[in-house]
């Protein structure tokens, strides 16, 4: 088993590609043929898999998540930490916190366009902790 742990600052709410740091860590970890777990340790932000060709696909789902939670909705009671902390947690929970990959000849073995994001849904973030194991 190989456990990396990295911080990464978003530079804005929304998606941030960060396949190479996972890549980089599966190059460390020396495994050939495994899995790839990837953890990202908060409840405002979240992790995703979608494709990294087009900067249309991430905006369109930003968006999409922008209207499935919409900040300051009338019914939302957790709001100590401004109007982007309910909706930050609505939609972690309904992306991910933790992906698998599996790990082939030394890769993670992704398709032709996807690729790995910290999806961080708050405007003012803190440096986001993720979590790589492999074997």
């Amino acid at each position: 088993m190989f456990q990396k742990s990295f911080t990464v600052r978003a530079r804005r709410r929304g998606l941030q590609l960060i396949t190479d740091l996972v890549e980089q860590a599966v190059r460390q970890s020396g495994v050939s043929s495994g899995m790839c777990n990837v953890f990202i340790r908060h409840t405002s932000a979240s992790l995703t898999i979608s494709e990294n060709a087009d900067p249309s696909a991430r905006r369109d789902l930003e968006e999409f998540a922008d209207r499935l939670a919409p900040e300051d909705a009338p019914w939302y009671t957790h709001t100590t930490e401004g109007p982007d902390d309910m909706p930050s947690h609505i939609k972690s929970i309904v992306t991910d916190t933790s992906l698998l990959v599996p790990v082939t000849e030394g890769r993670l073995a992704l398709g032709t366009w996807q690729g790995i994001y910290l999806w961080e849904h708050r405007d003012e973030a803190p440096a986001r902790t993720i979590i790589v194991s492999v074997w």
